[in-house]
């Protein structure tokens, strides 16, 4: 199999470029990367020096793909399916990059921070550093339910690589910072994302590794009952 993904089933951005490849049902192999298994490590940090992940490796082209969003379009153009996750129109395309931006900036960054404070000893904490965080998720869910005000996904009547990138964030995002009734149309669209074949797929994949999310019991009622009894 020539496409490889290293990555976690518990990593957000890991989930977004999962939920493109079964959006399309492209043939890969997956990966889970260990950071604590020094064969597991120094295989990704041969690949991708950063560390970060996911990174995509594609044998036939003899390429490494790193950085969510570059690796959707690497899939779009090389590896396309059925569902183009970024639109052929210059003017959409725009759009729909300006979003998944904004995703993987205004909602998985300050989520990723709340997360991160969490896990650090007490004389580490970074209170004010949260409390802007907690800020900057509140901000961004009032320009998403400004944008869905007619729309059945982020950028219009198609489901595109910016919903690849909402579905992860706001689904580890909705656990420290929760919509509130005041934003139903953001509501409405993160139940269509947790509905989504892809993500649902990604999501059940992760049940085994949620123990280990540090807000684990601020997770939706219906994925603590299917996970596995500690």
């Amino acid at each position: 199999m020539p496409l490889v993904l290293y990555g976690h089933p518990l990593a957000s951005f890991c989930h977004k470029v999962l939920i493109a490849l079964y959006e399309n049902g492209t043939p890969f192999e997956d990966r889970l990367v260990d950071l604590s298994d020094e064969s597991s490590r120094a295989e990704l940090f041969r690949y991708w020096p950063v560390g970060k992940m996911p990174i995509l490796r594609d044998e036939a082209r003899d390429s490494t793909i790193p950085e969510t969003s570059i690796i959707i379009e690497y899939l779009d153009r090389h590896y396309p399916g059925e569902a183009h996750l970024l639109p052929l129109d210059a003017d959409r395309a725009l759009q729909v990059r300006l979003w998944d931006r904004f995703f993987d900036l205004y909602i998985q960054t300050p989520m990723q921070k709340i997360v991160a404070d969490k896990m650090h000893a007490a004389d580490a904490k970074d209170p004010q550093g949260e409390s802007e965080a907690r800020a900057t998720l509140a901000m961004a869910y009032d320009m998403i339910e400004r944008q869905l005000a007619n729309a059945l996904w982020i950028t219009g009547d198609s489901f595109t690589m910016a919903d690849c990138a909402a579905a992860p964030a706001l689904f580890y995002s909705e656990t420290l910072v929760p919509f509130g009734a005041e934003r139903p149309k953001l509501s409405a669209y993160y139940e269509r994302l947790v509905h989504r074949p892809s993500f649902a797929r990604v999501l059940k994949e992760a049940l085994p590794y949620f123990k280990f999310y540090p807000y684990k019991h601020q997770l939706p009622e219906a994925i603590r009952k299917a996970m596995p009894a500690e």
